[in-house]
């Protein structure tokens, strides 16, 4: 089932959840769940409303400082709702998701409910949804091992290793002595180099594209064997044949593109897109914006060669070389796709370098409908609204990404680094101390933070 972004959703249940968001910030939190309860209940697709819903019942649950008997007792009270949504996981997913969601309103942190909503979101085909729910829930499971592993084989199947990297690394700290927790680990590591070096640039991995999956394990089995020029030449070959049989097949291509990128051989890689799109017959934003990830990757290989030569001069015109093209990229995708998110938040950041700040806050609010880009397109909105001399309207940005992030992970460290800066700006220095404090209580070297905290006690 595809997600819904809340520009999709109808006006009537987009008022209702900006209601809901207003009275979630104003500290009304019961109001906010019955509002954000009927916006699922019409549009079970749209998974920022549901993120919301978890997080507001999460905090009212924590500020009754639940313990074991909590859940026991929610599990009797959930006990005939858990059976009658099992019964429907098969033959109607939707009615079982929505089972499990009225359990997790009795209990958002009840280990049994979580697994059922996992099982529920998986089989109604909204995976992401189910890592969403659980990512919500893990500081609480932060040592649970069962909880750590139902999470990472989910991050593995929505195409997210470097958290299931994550994960099975704190399985394997918890259990140092067990193989298969140190095999998972390494099997998540390497998929998770394999993404971030370029394998997987798509949105998301050609396993879940292709019909065959025997053949999509033997395509990643292949791709990990290998380790040098004559490997990769070979897979080169081997899928030129395969087009040869079956030119349509877009994955083959797509694979080929891969490997040439792998090899440096860029404008190869550049052809075989090229000649993908022609194949389809038509134009395909991920296509194209592959292309343009490989552009930016051979301006790189040309800025380091230049660097490496000590040739400073070659270097620095490939800089305003790939800088240019990174601005007039963004500009003519925004034009070609004006209801893709993502290229309005890349927009939005190519104006906010530019210092154009109001051109990039108009690309930032739209981009905030994307759940994917929502946090951060409201921290690059409180960093436009600073620059314009506007610290109130821009530290209520940061309040509102600060709502929807329950980890401190790096994004909402640069969230609470700013709500500091901006308080201490406004004159509100013990507020700004306070915000520092979250940052250093997890990460004393996260930019000047422990000469903040320092100096503050010096003044004392």
């Amino acid at each position: 089932m595809e997600e819904i972004t809340l520009d999709q959703i109808p006006r009537k249940t987009r008022d209702l959840y900006e209601k809901a968001m207003s009275a979630l910030e104003r500290g009304n939190a019961g109001y906010a769940l019955d509002m954000l309860k009927q916006v699922i209940a019409v549009e079970p697709r749209f998974s920022l409303g549901r993120k919301n819903l978890r997080i507001a019942q999460v905090k009212a649950l924590l500020a009754t400082k639940p313990n074991a008997m909590t859940h026991q007792m929610a599990s009797l009270k959930g006990t005939f709702t858990l059976m009658g949504a099992e019964g429907k996981l098969k033959k109607d997913p939707k009615a079982a998701l929505d089972g499990a969601e009225k359990l997790l309103a009795l209990d958002p942190l009840n280990l049994p409910f979580l697994k059922f909503f996992a099982k529920a979101a998986e089989a109604a085909e909204m995976p992401e949804l189910a890592v969403q729910t659980l990512e919500i829930a893990r500081p609480y499971y932060a040592k649970d091992v069962a909880f750590l592993r139902l999470l990472a084989r989910l991050y593995i199947a929505t195409n997210q290793p470097g958290g299931a990297k994550d994960c099975y690394a704190a399985v394997a700290e918890l259990l140092p002595n067990d193989q298969v927790a140190i095999k998972n680990l390494k099997d998540a590591a390497a998929l998770d180099t394999m993404k971030v070096g370029g394998w997987n640039d798509m949105k998301s991995d050609f396993r879940s594209k292709l019909k065959d999956k025997k053949e999509a394990i033997l395509l990643e089995q292949q791709a990990k064997s290998v380790k040098g020029e004559s490997d990769i030449d070979t897979l080169i070959s081997s899928r030129l044949m395969e087009i040869q049989r079956e030119p349509q097949n877009m994955n083959f291509r797509r694979a080929l593109a891969d490997l040439y990128v792998r090899a440096e051989r860029f404008d190869d890689a550049l052809k075989a897109l090229d000649e993908a799109t022609k194949a389809a017959g038509r134009s395909d934003p991920q296509i194209e914006r592959t292309t343009s990830l490989i552009k930016v990757k051979k301006l790189d290989a040309a800025i380091a060669a230049a660097k490496e030569a000590g040739d400073e001069a070659t270097a620095a015109a490939q800089e305003e070389a790939k800088a240019a093209f990174l601005y007039d990229d963004a500009v003519e995708m925004v034009k070609r796709y004006p209801n893709d998110l993502q290229f309005r938040y890349e927009l939005g950041y190519q104006y906010y370098l530019r210092k154009l700040y109001n051109e990039a806050i108009e690309e930032f609010q739209l981009a905030q409908r994307n759940p994917q880009r929502r946090t951060r397109a409201l921290y690059y909105l409180a960093l436009c609204f600073r620059e314009k001399g506007q610290p109130d309207i821009a530290f209520e940005q940061l309040q509102k990404a600060a709502s929807e992030l329950t980890l401190m992970d790096e994004t909402k460290k640069d969230v609470v680094y700013v709500m500091g800066v901006l308080a201490e700006e406004m004159g509100r220095k013990d507020e700004a101390i306070a915000f520092f404090k979250e940052i250093y209580s997890v990460d004393i070297k996260y930019r000047d933070i422990a000469q903040r905290i320092e100096s503050s006690y010096q003044k004392k």
